[in-house]
């Protein structure tokens, strides 16, 4: 069998084991329509006042993406990889052709189409909900799949380093959280100090929120934001496949 057939083989075991989870499909569709519902109808946006959510609606767009760009590839491949560990499913892994990088690559792939789809589902909402206006852009489905891609390799990261499935998820929400709030997504950089500022630049989350929004609000440049995030996934992802078990 072939790289693509095996990637292929293991995309369709991979999917059908995510669409039995209920729990995790409603969740991970269901979130992220909760803080839209909050955030953009309870709370609203205050364009001419000051504090959070001070921007118009249309400026919050990547953030409400960010929410499952970030946290269903982090929850859910570092479980995986900790319940593939606890059943000892990676040593009989190491048994099939199947290497770590195209199982963590099949996985990538399948949180790719569900984020996806995930992420469409947001921008309507968001533009018929809040009322946003935005430009609609073929280069977020690139940014969305790149960023995907660098969470699941963390999230192999995580899921190999953590001594059990609730340390990930421990683990998943002592990184996510913060980098949720503080990357240019919810929080905009003038109410944080000036001397925390240049910290967001080591965050990844804050190239994707960047850029998606150069690209549906402001119009401004994207290129570099998305090579840094090009740059990043590629490191992070490489390291995930390493880090993953050949045996238990």
């Amino acid at each position: 069998m072939t790289a693509t057939g095996r990637v292929r083989a293991e995309f369709v075991a991979a999917g059908k084991s995510f669409l039995r989870r209920r729990t995790a499909v409603f969740f991970t569709f269901f979130f992220p329509v909760l803080l839209i519902v909050i955030f953009g109808v309870l709370v609203g946006t205050q364009p001419t006042g000051g504090g959070l959510f001070s921007k118009a609606p249309g400026y919050y767009v990547p953030a409400y993406l960010a929410v499952v760009v970030l946290l269903t590839p982090l929850s859910r491949v570092g479980s995986t990889v900790a319940r593939f560990r606890d059943g000892s499913r990676f040593e009989k892994l190491a048994t099939t052709p199947l290497s770590r990088p195209e199982w963590l690559l099949a996985h990538t792939l399948v949180n790719v189409a569900v984020i996806g789809l995930a992420s469409l589902i947001i921008l309507v909402l968001v533009v018929f909900v809040t009322g946003a206006e935005i430009a609609l852009s073929v280069m977020v489905i690139p940014f969305v799949a790149v960023a995907v891609a660098l969470f699941c390799g963390l999230g192999a990261l995580i899921g190999s380093l953590s001594g059990s499935t609730d340390g990930v998820v421990a683990a998943s929400n002592a990184i996510g959280l913060p980098l949720l709030f503080l990357s240019e997504t919810f929080v905009t950089p003038d109410l944080l100090p000036g001397w925390f500022r240049p910290v967001m630049n080591l965050s990844p989350l804050t190239y994707f929120a960047r850029g998606v929004r150069n690209l549906t609000f402001f119009g401004g440049p994207w290129t570099f934001d998305f090579v840094v995030l090009c740059a990043v996934a590629v490191v992070v992802f490489a390291l995930g496949a390493y880090a993953l078990p050949e045996t238990d």
